[in-house]
């Protein structure tokens, strides 16, 4: 199986189990994904969710391209786009705190997975980025809206974004982007940072959970997710896209 869903002191954990695709994202990864939501969106007891990947050199490295590359068309590749972008929404909605636990590198469509949650827990070794426009492409699964609307500076979210380049764990924590860093094990890591939701009465962290939605709702997230939808699906078919993806999985830079 491509995933895990694991219990985890008060909380549910997803794994993204592809370490061979260096946790690449397939179908298989989403319909798990969303039924992880689902399974959380039930359980009334839960304090927070969180997502990562297994092993210990990548998070997620985006959507898997070696399968993802069939589409072609901005009609074929919107359906995929936008599947992915419903679900980290609804996962960005949760009624409790949902933590990216970056265990290794987070690019491309991974970064997205980790901006759309509340929280990002960065280990020290980890490189994250927004690497889309090297394969001439914006995001598409509502990682940019996220950022804009969840990380702060217009400034330093524009710039990461249009710069298409990795950051190290230290740069993400000053620009604001990740909540903080650890080294060591990323289980650890996450039970220090939880440890305090233990003691919090769930229906306090749904109610301020609650609050945080009620700004994403405000400022039109979904509205903005669906346009960044069709955007990226638009840039897809253009040749420089499908040129860029066959350069790099033939490893000829």
């Amino acid at each position: 199986m491509a995933y895990r869903l694991e219990q985890r002191g008060s909380g549910l954990v997803f794994t993204i189990d592809r370490p061979e695709k260096r946790n690449a994202v397939n179908d298989e990864v989403m319909d798990g994904l969303s039924a992880a939501i689902s399974e959380a969106e039930e359980n009334d007891s839960l304090r927070f969710f969180a997502v990562t990947g297994a092993g210990d050199s990548a998070f997620c490295s985006g959507g898997d391209l070696s399968e993802f590359h069939r589409l072609k068309t901005a009609d074929e590749a919107a359906p995929m786009l936008g599947k992915m972008a419903a679900i980290l929404l609804r996962m960005s909605r949760l009624p409790v705190p949902v933590i990216a636990l970056i265990n290794g590198h987070a690019v491309g469509g991974g970064c997205e997975i980790a901006t759309a949650c509340d929280y990002r827990l960065v280990r020290e070794e980890a490189k994250c980025g927004y690497i889309q426009g090297t394969l001439a492409i914006t995001t598409g699964w509502g990682g940019a809206s996220h950022l804009f609307v969840k990380t702060g500076g217009h400034a330093p979210a524009l710039r990461m974004l249009t710069e298409a380049k990795v950051h190290t764990a230290g740069e993400l924590l000053s620009s604001g982007w990740a909540t903080e860093t650890f080294a060591g094990d990323p289980a650890e890591a996450l039970d220090r940072f939880t440890d305090s939701l233990s003691r919090i009465d769930p229906g306090v962290i749904r109610a301020y959970k609650q609050a945080a939605v009620r700004k994403s709702d405000a400022l039109g997230l979904a509205e903005m997710i669906r346009e960044e939808v069709e955007e990226c699906a638009r840039l897809w078919e253009a040749d420089a896209h499908h040129e860029a993806v066959d350069r790099f999985l033939n490893k000829k830079y």
